[in-house]
């Protein structure tokens, strides 16, 4: 086939994209670099601050709060053998990188998706760029997010917003649209504007759904954890990733559990959190 047609030069024309954004835009990315930076280093010390016993108690206050209190057990148990392997700070910084990721998930997506919601045009734009999102290889964005912000946490953070942000947006518009049309239909009868139809009907009701985007969002975020180590993040990604390059099972294994520990306490607090929220607007 080659013979015939020609091989399109497409790796070459998204090299020079690239290489333009990197020379034209390097402004904006020292600035989104530093911004980003400042807030992962916010929560780091916010989370570092206490000693780790307050904080285990805090979390299990929280998980208990939201959750049953099997969780809260859980998450003493689970935070306690943390500690207990040596990987507390690892975890500060990996859920520093992961509630970054999160928060710059839900700070974009959310209104993305609420726009989307409300105009076709405006879905039909989204949906073949969250396809694209979701199925590229999460190794295809470390490549541009090294040209933007050299190696460190800032590119891990970049490349795990964008491999996370789909699930946030999806279900932001799939929540909005579920709303039943008879109470759309009451809300213009009694003269409401679309600000006020979005604000205290549509995204009430549609919170549930939010939340459950936004717990895959987290789930997501974790599963670059390993990944976003190889371009220079701190944590327990980087724990995994030396134990492999070391052929260091054991080591592998402490980390690997500490990761699941960390996913099983924010799903189960995040998943209660949407159904209590169900449960509150019915």
């Amino acid at each position: 086939m080659e013979d015939f047609i020609p091989k399109l030069p497409l790796a070459d024309i998204i090299d020079v994209f690239v290489a333009w954004l990197t020379s034209n835009l390097s402004g904006v990315f020292d600035v989104i670099s530093v911004i980003l930076r400042g807030v992962v280093d916010g929560i780091e010390w916010i989370l570092i601050l206490p000693p780790p016993l307050l904080l285990i108690l805090l979390i299990a206050l929280l998980a208990w709060k939201t959750s049953k209190w099997r969780v809260a057990l859980f998450a003493v148990v689970g935070l306690l053998l943390i500690w207990n392997l040596g990987y507390w700070e690892s975890m500060i910084k990996t859920l520093a990188l992961v509630l970054t990721a999160v928060f710059v998930t839900i700070l974009i997506g959310i209104p993305i998706g609420i726009w989307a919601s409300q105009s076709k045009k405006a879905r039909q734009v989204v949906t073949p760029i969250l396809d694209l999102m979701q199925t590229m290889p999460a190794f295809v964005y470390l490549i541009p997010a090294i040209f933007f912000f050299n190696i460190g946490v800032v590119p891990g953070v970049f490349a795990s917003v964008i491999f996370a942000m789909p699930p946030t947006i999806r279900l932001t518009i799939l929540g909005i649209q579920q709303v039943p049309e008879d109470l759309i239909e009451a809300t213009n009868a009694f003269g409401s504007t679309t600000k006020q139809r979005l604000l205290k009907v549509q995204l009430p009701l549609a919170m549930p759904t939010i939340m459950a985007g936004i717990n895959q969002s987290i789930m997501l975020a974790l599963s670059m954890v390993v990944i976003a180590a190889m371009v220079g993040a701190p944590g327990l990604g980087t724990e995994v990733y030396r134990a492999v390059t070391q052929i260091k099972t054991g080591v592998g294994f402490e980390a690997g559990l500490a990761i699941v520990i960390i996913a099983i306490i924010l799903d189960r607090i995040t998943q209660n959190i949407g159904k209590k929220k169900q449960g509150g607007t019915h």
